[in-house]
């Protein structure tokens, strides 16, 4: 992961230390502390991915950084995660915020603090700096939220545009194993069997909870911050990638936030951007640390200006699953929202025309259900690692939707913000989903997905069936440049499967090309381009540790010509580390399938974790299979714990869950 970064000189050793709670709870955790005489702020990084192992390289490069340049860095494992004592139960649950309010006290009352905290994390911990600094702890100044939202149900790995994401089952299942691991005796002593096995007793898969609120309610409300945005008065800084699932919440804080605030949208995926990928990796600690320079210590004389955004305008989009890239250059933004021009598109036949066109005929889109199987991951890469998970050519699956292309582009067509498509449909059925992807053609047919919108429909009230009416359907937000001599092209379908869960009762929708217009959000003018850009990315030495084997993992498509069912298999063997004695690795194996309808859908989805060292071998096992039965969602689950290949627990569950009412 650093290999091509500089590293800089050796950074202060880290101290495993215990964190005791008000209720006797304590958390594991590590302090990097700077080398000095002085009162200094302190960074924290709140996550359940176990400090003492499976983060630990990472963390040494990221947090020995902070400590190298006078900033105190403390990486904690939440209640009931790594060797931190209590159960972890869920994502972002009150408990959790309550616990990060008492670090963030204790932190602040150290004797080498100078009393000011920030938070950084990207994912959960992105999640997590949001919703603690909507709590408003005196101690905390400043936070850097990386590849998060500020609405848990419109913009997180669950559900898209209210339907049902495959990414989160995959989550869900990769979270269900995690909540398993044991506390490790080098670090707790003979206590870790009896917490362990409390842990193991107490948990129960996290999609129960997510498939039973397939609708936003106060599940999805809690914890997101849009519910009420000023309740953050500390600064933000907010980060993510275009490739990423979460840049359109990115542009949203921007817009709504009244906190002093700043954004950085890159190419990348789900990744700190100084191991940026795809595109260039940026010095981005060396932007944290100017960042916590001017709010943990300088915090009387912080300016508070108007919200500035460096944003990766990208072109010649390259569509290919292991190995996507991402053209452009860095612009600049002086606020957001701005005015800004567009241009617009009218649907006509197989065409995007300049002008509105009469006497359309209606247009019927009832795409096979394995359209989408080019469309990768919502969130590539979100777990790291090599896997082939980003989008492909997009011809495949263009060939399987309503498709509508533009004339040659005379002249370049640079877009920033969120398109949209205004027309009239109609459906038969309760709901119904509509997938628009804008695409980019080249001169080859090369067709590489620039943005794209899942949007689950249902008709308003009074509306009757197979009765007309308007909708307005947003695109994520982009900023990209149609090069001269491309084509744009708008794809319209009713699967993208399996990136979006089948849901049995929809089914074809008609749409009326005469009334239809996309909207392009120009580039404005107050945008510029960013000549100066940013200092190559750097990082402190990793702590010692050996990568015994690499990563190695598959995506692939299979069709059974005889029952006309698909199958998409995703295997990965994760890589295997040592650090000191202890070896830890994992496995997973996904199986998505589809026949001729809907209702035959289904997932299955296994992971191993494994953690050795001499006299200690712990395996986990968890399975899962997710099917329509009767109309509802089934989901079966398993979970096994292995000690010194002994088992020691089992348990087995089975739910089932209705879909989203119309």
């Amino acid at each position: 992961m650093s290999q091509s970064l500089t590293a800089t000189s050796a950074a202060p050793d880290y101290q495993q230390i215990f964190i005791t709670l008000s209720d006797g709870t304590q958390l594991a955790a590590r302090l990097w502390l700077p080398v000095t005489e002085q009162a200094v702020p302190l960074v924290l990084e709140w996550i359940p991915y176990r400090q003492s192992d499976n983060t630990a390289v990472g963390d040494s490069m990221v947090h020995g950084y902070f400590a190298q340049q006078g900033i105190a860095a403390l990486r904690v494992d939440l209640r009931g995660s790594g060797n931190s004592t209590g159960l972890l139960r869920d994502e972002y649950l009150p408990q959790e915020q309550d616990d990060a309010l008492e670090v963030i006290e204790w932190a602040s009352r150290q004797p080498w603090s100078n009393g000011n905290v920030g938070m950084i994390g990207i994912s959960w911990g992105g999640f997590a700096a949001l919703q603690v600094a909507a709590r408003r702890p005196p101690a905390l100044k400043a936070i850097i939220t990386c590849c998060s939202t500020d609405d848990r149900y419109r913009d997180d790995v669950h559900y898209m545009g209210g339907a049902l994401l495959t990414d989160g089952l995959q989550w869900g299942s990769g979270l269900f194993t995690q909540l398993g691991r044991p506390l490790d005796p080098q670090h707790v002593g003979e206590q870790w069997r009896q917490h362990w096995l409390a842990r193991l007793e107490g948990m129960e898969p996290p999609l129960h909870a997510w498939l039973a609120h397939p609708q936003r309610d106060a599940y999805w409300r809690h914890g997101s911050i849009c519910e009420d945005y000023p309740a953050i008065q500390c600064a933000v800084l907010a980060v993510g990638g275009w490739t990423d699932g979460y840049s359109d919440a990115i542009l949203r804080m921007m817009e709504h936030l009244s906190a002093p605030r700043k954004a950085l949208i890159g190419p990348w995926t789900h990744i700190y951007p100084h191991w940026g990928t795809p595109g260039p990796a940026i010095g981005f600690l060396a932007e944290c640390v100017s960042w916590w320079q001017q709010w943990l210590q300088n915090e009387d004389s912080a300016e508070h200006s108007d919200p500035l955004l460096h944003l990766w305008q990208g072109e010649n989009i390259q569509p290919d699953a292991a190995n996507f890239s991402l053209d452009g250059h860095w612009i600049c933004a002086p606020h957001w929202p701005l005015p800004q021009p567009e241009r617009c598109f009218w649907l006509a036949a197989g065409q995007l025309a300049d002008a509105p066109q009469s006497a359309q005929p209606v247009l019927t889109v009832d795409s096979p259900v394995h359209c989408g199987l080019m469309a990768g991951e919502w969130c590539p890469r979100d777990g790291g690692g090599s896997a082939p998970e980003f989008q492909h050519d997009q011809r495949a699956d263009d060939a399987l939707s309503c498709c509508f292309d533009s004339p040659l582009l005379e002249e370049a067509l640079s877009l920033l913000g969120k398109a949209s498509l205004r027309l009239q449909v109609a459906f038969e059925a309760a709901s119904a989903l509509l997938v628009l992807r804008l695409n980019e053609v080249d001169a080859g047919g090369r067709s590489g997905r620039v943005t794209f919108a899942v949007h689950r429909l249902t008709r308003p009230q009074g509306v009757a069936a197979g009765e007309p009416f308007p909708v307005e359907l947003a695109l994520k937000g982009v900023s990209y440049r149609f090069a001269v001599g491309k084509r744009l092209r708008l794809a319209i379908s009713t699967t993208y499967w399996p990136m979006v869960w089948a849901e049995p009762d929809q089914g074809a929708v008609r749409i009326f090309p005469q009334s239809a217009c996309l909207h392009l959000p120009l580039r404005p003018a107050a945008v510029v381009d960013n000549v100066v850009g940013f200092a190559a990315a750097e990082e402190a030495p990793a702590i010692d540790h050996q990568v015994l084997a690499g990563e190695v993992s598959t995506r692939q498509v299979h069709w059974d010509a005889g029952s006309d069912r698909w199958q998409l298999t995703m295997d990965a063997q994760r890589q295997k580390t040592r650090i000191g004695e202890l070896t830890f690795d994992g496995e997973s194996h996904d199986v998505y399938e589809i026949g001729r309808t809907r209702d035959s859908a289904s997932m299955t989805s296994r992971r191993i974790q494994r953690y050795d060292r001499p006299g200690w071998h712990i395996e986990l096992r968890s399975h899962m299979h997710l099917c329509w039965v009767e109309g509802k969602l089934q989901l079966t689950s398993g979970y096994e714990a292995y000690e010194n290949q002994r088992r020691i627990f089992q348990r087995h569950w089975q739910r089932q869950f209705a879909p989203a009412k119309p």
